[in-house]
C-alpha cells in the first residue's frame, strides 16, 4: 500500500553538559535516516541551547547531508544561527504572535510551521498568516491519551479534506497510531526517536514504523 504521508522525526537533546555526539544519539539518528526516507528532523534543544550550539550545528549538518530538512523547535534565532532549514513552533497560547515574530526574523526563505493544538480556528488563522504547515499535536501533560488521539485523527481528516496547506500529525507515540493518522490524510507524521536507543535499535524501530504505516488495510 502506498501512502502520500511522509515520515518526520523529532530529537530531544539532553542537557548541554551531556554532549549527545559523545554517545549513541548521532549514530542512532544516522541509522534511522539511512534506513527510511525521512522528510524532516525537528531538534528540540533544552533550556541551555546556546551552550549546545556546536552540538546542534553538527546535528543539523548530519540531517541535511542525508536529504532531510532540519528544524529547530521554537527558537528561531537559534535556527538561523545553526543554519537549519526552519523552525517548528510547538503549541502555546500566543501562537499567532509567535508565528509572526518568527516570520519577521527569518523571512520567507525558512520553513516555519506551527502546532494549532486542538483549535480549528487557530489552525485556519495560522494558514491564513502564511504557515508552511499546520500541525496538530498532543502535549505530554495530556492524561487521556486515547481521547486525544481520536480528536487528533478527526482534526487531520478535517484539515486534509478542505485545505491545501500541508498538515502534520505531531507527538505520535506508536506506529499503529501513525498508521491511522496516515489513513486519515496526514501529509506528515512525526514520531520521536526513542531515547537511549542504539543504531541497530533505531534502524529496527523506524523499519517497523514504515512497515506498519504502509501495511494493507484489512477489510472488515
Amino acid at each position: 500500500m502506498t501512502l502520500k504521508t511522509e515520515l518526520c522525526l523529532s530529537l530531544t537533546l539532553a542537557p548541554a553538559s551531556a554532549d549527545p555526539l559523545g554517545n549513541s544519539v548521532a549514530e542512532a539518528l544516522v541509522a534511522a535516516l539511512e534506513a527510511a526516507t525521512v522528510a524532516t528532523v525537528m531538534i528540540v534543544p533544552d533550556a541551555t541551547a546556546e551552550r549546545a550550539t556546536p552540538v546542534i550545528t553538527s546535528l543539523v549538518g548530519l540531517v541535511q547531508k542525508r536529504g532531510a530538512a532540519a528544524l529547530i523547535a521554537n527558537n528561531w534565532a537559534l535556527a538561523r544561527m545553526v543554519k537549519a532549514d526552519g523552525v517548528h513552533l510547538t503549541w502555546s497560547k500566543d501562537q499567532i504572535e509567535n508565528f509572526r515574530s518568527a516570520r519577521a526574523e527569518l523571512g520567507d526563505q525558512f520553513i516555519i510551521g506551527a502546532d494549532a493544538g486542538r483549535s480549528r480556528h487557530e489552525a485556519m488563522t495560522l494558514g491564513e498568516a502564511g504557515a508552511d504547515y499546520v500541525a496538530f499535536g498532543i502535549p505530554p501533560h495530556v492524561e487521556d491519551r486515547e481521547t486525544a488521539e481520536a480528536r487528533q485523527i478527526d482534526l487531520i481528516a478535517w484539515w486534509s479534506a478542505i485545505f491545501e496547506i500541508p498538515c502534520v500529525a505531531s507527538d505520535v507515540t506508536s506506529s499503529s497510531h501513525a498508521q491511522r493518522l496516515a489513513r486519515a490524510g496526514a501529509d506528515f507524521v512525526a514520531l520521536a526517536l526513542p531515547q537511549g536507543v542504539d543504531a541497530d535499535g533505531a534502524r529496527d524501530w523506524i523499519t517497523d514504523v514504515v512497515a506498519t504505516m504502509t501495511a494493507p488495510e484489512v477489510a472488515a
